[in-house]
């Protein structure tokens, strides 16, 4: 039962992503936490086991989505490589003090950036164009504080990435390619800094790789793989307003679920 739960929530993550764009973590952390409780993890760790395997997740995912956008033209590889260097940076370092906090204030935090996401998503909030990118000081930065935010909820970033790239001008259609490759230097910048924190921690369950919980990671890349480009289909031919409000109310729940039970 518990890899067949994996198996769904990788279903799930894949097919969200397809339909609405979102990053994987939204859904799989809160997801993966119930699995964790349910199945009696340390649940002073469950949080942590969470987010690093999401993120661990995010590295083969991220990698498909960048595919297919370059496929299409939609990356713009002088913005994502300048913003690279800065996302590595805090995506790493953030991993590493997400090892040093509670897992109730943790949980505090994410459950907050999911209500700002299914918010958005409720409300189909569209950014609005205002100057231009800054220079190579202040790209580094925004990389900076997008991999470290991205890293700490274990998001592929895009949430900030796009509003921030159509806030200076980049089109919408360049700004979601362009954060859809920005999301693999995140991923593995931040999976290593999980597995550095956790690494020779006690208790966690067998088999991990510090905060990286391998069985969940394969079943979960496996059917999310999968789904994804039945995600993207459907979100051509489906009523997209309506599942957006359906998607939105699963996420505030999800997200007190997991609260809930941290607490």
């Amino acid at each position: 039962m518990e890899w067949a739960a994996y198996l769904g929530i990788g279903a799930l993550v894949g097919f969200a992503a397809g339909l609405l764009g979102i990053g994987g973590g939204v859904v799989m952390v809160p997801l993966l936490v119930l699995v964790f409780r349910a199945h009696e993890m340390p649940p002073e760790h469950v949080l942590h086991l969470a987010l690093g395997t999401a993120l661990a997740a995010m590295m083969f995912t991220s990698v498909a989505s960048m595919r297919a956008h370059h496929a299409h033209g939609a990356v713009d590889w002088k913005i994502a490589r300048a913003m690279a260097p800065g996302m590595l940076v805090g995506s790493f370092l953030a991993a590493i003090v997400a090892g040093w906090i509670p897992t109730r204030p943790l949980a505090v935090v994410f459950t907050a950036f999911v209500f700002y996401a299914a918010t958005s998503i409720l409300l189909d909030i569209k950014p609005s164009s205002t100057r231009e990118l800054p220079g190579t000081g202040g790209i580094f930065a925004a990389g900076a504080l997008i991999g470290a935010v991205s890293s700490l909820l274990a998001a592929g970033g895009a949430f900030m990435t796009i509003p921030f790239l159509a806030w200076c001008g980049v089109s919408l259609r360049r700004a979601i390619g362009t954060a859809a490759a920005n999301g693999l230097p995140i991923a593995i910048a931040g999976t290593a800094g999980y597995l550095i924190q956790g690494w020779g921690v006690p208790e966690l369950p067998y088999p991990s790789i510090g905060y990286v919980y391998l069985p969940a990671l394969a079943l979960v890349v496996t059917t999310s793989m999968l789904t994804a480009p039945i995600g993207a289909r459907a979100a051509h031919r489906l009523p997209i307003k309506i599942l957006r409000r359906m998607f939105a109310v699963l996420l505030y729940i999800f997200a007190l679920r997991m609260l809930a039970g941290v607490w």
